[in-house]
């Protein structure tokens, strides 16, 4: 199977570099799902239903959100009836939405895992937790032919110390949140593809998405009045390709993705 993920799509910027790019990916690397995080799309803070609908219309079959899911509010209806739409798995219980689904894929079927880190990051339950209860009724081979977790978290070592945890029982972990493409893809020892963040689908002339000046003052002046705004120059799309084993819905396959903007390109069309 083969598995497209973008990283936080980030603004206007990031949201027409997708729907620019995304089907030509789509016919270079023949996925047969693609998932987009999608989090702060909506401005840089949050996702409203009418630009999740734009992203789905571009392409993506699953969107992901993360630690701004409900900075706009009219998202709230809207997730609880569009079970594409995954927020963190370890929110409390009771909040809208779900997180986790499984996706049909012709005659396959994909798990997809949305969680969120608690290093830096808001005092949620446990994600190592969350995730291995989850696998208690899921698991490769037996429920589902390939699982794909989007770790939202600050801290590179929690999202390694997660992916080793699950190694050789997922077939993807990938990080989000901190907007920047890490080096460190690889396939783990039991089988399992990781990288520690995909990146964002933004401008990267700019602060992690955000225009400069506004960014650089909050350090200067230490006034977190100063305004953010997303940055608007030409975008990367940036993600991570997968494809898994059927047999054993492991990673046999990886490749970091970047297109458009002002990073290296990287992509793997065969």
């Amino acid at each position: 199977m083969r598995i497209l993920f973008l990283g936080d799509v980030v603004g206007r910027s990031g949201r027409e570099a997708v729907a620019r790019y995304l089907p030509d990916l789509r016919a270079r690397l023949a996925p047969d799902l693609v998932v987009v995080n999608a989090e702060n799309a909506a401005h840089g803070f949050g996702l409203t239903p009418e630009i999740a609908r734009a992203l789905f219309a571009a392409g993506a079959d699953v969107l992901t959100l993360g630690n701004h899911a409900w900075d706009r509010r009219e998202i709230i209806p809207y997730i609880e009836g569009e079970p594409r739409l995954l927020r963190p798995l370890n929110y409390p219980p009771g909040t809208p939405g779900r997180g986790a689904g499984v996706f049909g894929v012709g005659q396959r079927r994909v798990l997809v895992v949305n969680a969120m880190g608690r290093l830096f990051m808001e005092p949620l339950d446990c994600p190592f937790r969350a995730v291995e209860a989850l696998l208690e009724s899921h698991g490769l081979g037996r429920t589902v032919d390939a699982i794909v977790i989007d770790l939202h978290a600050e801290a590179t070592s929690e999202k390694a110390a997660f992916a080793h945890l699950f190694d050789g029982r997922v077939s993807l972990v990938v990080g989000t949140h901190t907007h920047v493409p890490t080096a460190d893809w690889r396939i783990l020892p039991g089988g399992t593809a990781f990288q520690s963040d995909a990146g964002m689908c933004g401008d990267y002339d700019s602060v992690i998405g955000m225009q400069k000046e506004g960014s650089a003052a909050r350090f200067v002046r230490r006034l977190p009045a100063e305004r953010l705004a997303p940055a608007e120059g030409e975008a990367t799309v940036c993600g991570l390709f997968v494809e898994t084993d059927d047999a054993t819905g492991l990673a046999r396959r990886l490749a970091p993705v970047r297109v458009g903007g002002v990073l290296a390109p990287s992509w793997d069309g065969g």
